[in-house]
């Protein structure tokens, strides 16, 4: 069975200034949605799952997924503020989405094979779903056995800003340890920085970092099932506290019920997270193709 991507395109795209997912940025008006799936595809992928906001459903069929017809199986399930599990309710005072590892959750009855999750706004390149893909191929039939795509940090920067990375930590055999969130991080004055309570604090240079790529088997989704019930009884009436995909990898490594090995990429992430990074990823895109690396329309 070829494994699924999960896409994770529910975001409200706050610092972009609008909803980025559908930002055509390539030559023919491509999304970078559009460069993920054509890599997923190229690298055994089966099936394409989307999490999405019911709000822009129309919006997306019409502009996304219906360029796939023919090429890929897709399915679309929803995030939303009040799917919660039985006994909890949300405070009526929360607009604040619950956050990557509840998206993730709602993927699980469309699910049951080994799968990777990205961002909808973020180019992981195609080396990245290569490795990713013979990773989910070699679980299959498995369970505990994930993994992350780890990100040379200088190939994450943004020249437009700092950015917030996951800081991966290994052991010697490239399994994660922990992934500890990092903020703020730029090369200032040609180092590279991170801020830590107000104060430019040194980064690692060559730190591998996450950027919410990982591969999981179907287990997952009961694991985070459980820990969504125990973050809920904590933090249910919170406005903003939101129930993240570290979080629940990092506990399920300390009480060693799964391994995570990292598998490095080559590849140079770019995005825009800032409206300021359009032109820049629009540019990227265009001398992607211009060196034959991906064809116009893509689809």
């Amino acid at each position: 069975m070829k494994p699924t991507l999960f896409i994770l395109a529910a975001g409200m795209g706050s610092r972009y200034g609008g909803l980025k997912q559908l930002d055509g940025l390539g030559p023919s008006g491509e999304t970078i949605m559009d460069y993920s799936v054509y890599d997923a595809l190229r690298a055994g992928f089966g099936k394409i799952v989307f999490v999405i906001r019911h709000d822009f459903e129309q919006e997306f069929r019409d502009k996304i997924i219906s360029k796939y017809e023919g090429h890929v199986p897709v399915e679309v399930v929803f995030q939303d503020i009040n799917t919660l599990p039985e006994g909890f309710k949300p405070n009526p005072e929360r607009s604040k989405p619950w956050g990557t590892n509840h998206a993730v959750l709602m993927g699980k009855d469309a699910i049951k094979e080994p799968f990777g999750v990205i961002n909808a706004d973020d180019y992981y390149g195609a080396d990245s779903f290569r490795i990713l893909g013979d990773f989910l191929r070699s679980v299959e039939g498995k369970k505990n056995c994930y993994c992350m795509i780890g990100f040379n940090i200088e190939n994450t920067l943004s020249e437009n800003g700092g950015v917030s990375r996951g800081l991966c930590e290994v052991d010697a055999n490239g399994y994660l340890t922990g992934v500890k969130e990092c903020h703020g991080i730029e090369r200032k004055d040609g180092k590279l920085i991170q801020v830590v309570e107000g104060e430019n604090v040194p980064f690692p240079e060559n730190a591998s970092v996450s950027m919410n790529m990982w591969g999981f088997t179907p287990d997952y989704f009961d694991y985070s099932e459980k820990a969504f019930v125990e973050f809920l009884k904590e933090h249910g009436n919170d406005l903003k506290t939101e129930f993240y995909i570290p979080s629940v990898v990092n506990d399920l490594i300390n009480d060693g019920t799964v391994t995570l090995k990292v598998e490095q990429t080559p590849s140079r992430w770019f995005g825009v997270t800032y409206a300021a990074d359009r032109d820049a990823t629009v540019a990227q895109f265009k001398k992607l193709v211009d060196e034959g690396l991906y064809p116009t329309p893509l689809f």
